[in-house]
């Protein structure tokens, strides 16, 4: 029983090591831009070179 008791713990430790890591990284602007990333892969690439003959 007192495994049990062990591994809630370490679930709770754990669960609130992840919302810091959230957390921090929303405070850091890991999450402003959500829309250029999803765009970028739809424009063409402004420095191909063209093949050669």
């Amino acid at each position: 029983m007192s495994i049990l008791y062990f591994l809630i713990g370490c679930s709770v430790l754990l669960a609130l090591v992840f919302l810091g890591a959230f957390f921090w990284a929303q405070k850091n602007g890991q999450n402003d831009d959500l829309y250029t990333p999803s765009m970028r892969m739809l424009l063409d690439e402004e420095d191909e070179i063209p093949p050669e003959k």
